[in-house]
């Protein structure tokens, strides 16, 4: 993997927000704006290094669902802050086996084996459209003899027609808070709703909070069954609402996607659950939930909250922290891996799944040792030709 200058295209900026990415302008703290798409550089990665990242995405996405099997067989849910209420829920979510979409892990890797997991953003993550569509019209107009490592809309559409196929009327609403005021949940769940109907599925968009309750089931604004819901809401918020425990249910008929049981996946108590599992697993960093363990360099993760969240970093040199509401639900205390530095900047890779399976990366660099709000996207290629 290496990080290239590149000539933004003429226009580009108009480009991206056609092409969805409305939320391209980050307000910086003195009040200036900076551009969240970048495409001053692009990184290379090669088609072996591809193929390697995607059967250490799909390793670690089995040993993630091996981890939540794990907590239901022990009951293991205070752990992970999920009230007693709720356990059964997940447990039977994970025992049914519901429809589940997609996730994303973040890497440390810098071209050198092994990447190691961050954390893995299970139930709701973002940065989807940048990393399926926008990247994939960066790269048709700059560099269209080379592949990218992104299945990522092929995939949804392909993973929503499977869904569609359990489904007995085809009706999917797409849900998002409309609290969020950057647009980008907003369009992601339009992103997703398009996919779901190039699948040929009935997908009507709505904010989650004009779901109501009629005394038997979830209706829409207009009344209308909710049968089959994706939420651009986590899961632990869901909980905190009047209406969780309805939400999990046993006679509600309304399939949730993501199901309950991402509720493991998304904590960052599975980071100490998977090195418990799989102690010097080269794919894991050391993490623990009582204490750091004597670690004197480590970072220290709240275990609820979407992605970007406070975290606190401690190292020989000091302290670094993210502004924010660390709350009272408990860390996950995992070793601090430096993310790597390209000319200045500190990268994470995002590695996607769909469906269970690989989908393709996108690449977030940061000024800080914490990838916060003020990260930038960037667009990538494979310097191997792609296939006829």
């Amino acid at each position: 993997m290496r990080r290239e200058a590149a000539t933004p295209r003429p226009g580009w900026d108009a480009t991206v927000r056609s092409q969805g990415l409305v939320y391209v302008d980050t307000e910086l703290p003195d009040g200036g704006i900076m551009s969240y798409w970048d495409e001053t550089a692009a990184y290379v990665l090669g088609l072996e290094e591809v193929l390697r990242l995607e059967e250490a995405t799909a390793e670690l996405h089995r040993m993630c669902v091996a981890a939540a099997e794990h907590v239901v067989a022990r009951g293991r849910y205070a752990e992970f802050g999920i009230p007693d209420w709720a356990a059964e829920a997940v447990a039977r979510s994970l025992r049914e086996a519901p429809p589940s979409l997609y996730g994303r892990f973040d890497l440390c890797y810098d071209g050198s084996w092994p990447p190691k997991l961050l954390e893995y953003n299970a139930d709701t993550p973002t940065s989807l459209v940048e990393a399926s569509i926008v990247q994939w019209f960066w790269l048709e107009e700059t560099h269209p003899e080379a592949d990218q490592w992104n299945s990522l809309h092929e995939r949804l559409v392909a993973a929503w027609a499977r869904i569609g196929a359990g489904l007995h009327d085809g009706q999917v609403h797409v849900a998002w808070s409309g609290e969020e005021e950057s647009g980008e949940d907003q369009i992601t769940a339009g992103y997703l709703a398009e996919t779901a109907r190039q699948a040929g599925l009935k997908a009507e968009l709505l904010p989650i909070q004009d779901i109501g309750w009629d005394g038997r089931r979830f209706v829409d604004a207009a009344d209308r069954p909710v049968t089959t819901c994706f939420k651009l809401y986590p899961w632990e918020w869901m909980l905190a609402e009047p209406y969780g425990p309805l939400a999990l249910e046993p006679g509600t008929p309304t399939t949730w996607i993501e199901p309950a049981w991402k509720l493991l996946l998304s904590n960052k108590a599975l980071l100490a659950v998977l090195w418990e599992l799989y102690p010097g697993h080269e794919y894991l960093l050391p993490a623990y939930l009582d204490s750091p363990r004597g670690m004197t360099e480590y970072v220290a993760k709240p275990l609820l909250g979407r992605e970007g969240g406070s975290v606190r970093i401690v190292t020989a040199g000091g302290e670094v922290s993210n502004p924010g509401d660390y709350g009272d639900e408990g860390f996950c205390y995992q070793e601090f891996r430096a993310l790597p530095r390209f000319d200045g900047s500190h990268v994470v890779l995002g590695s996607w799944i769909v469906d269970g399976g690989p989908a393709g990366a996108g690449l977030r660099e940061s000024a800080s040792l914490i990838t916060d709000n003020y990260a930038r996207f960037l667009p990538h290629y494979i310097d191997t030709p792609r296939l006829p």
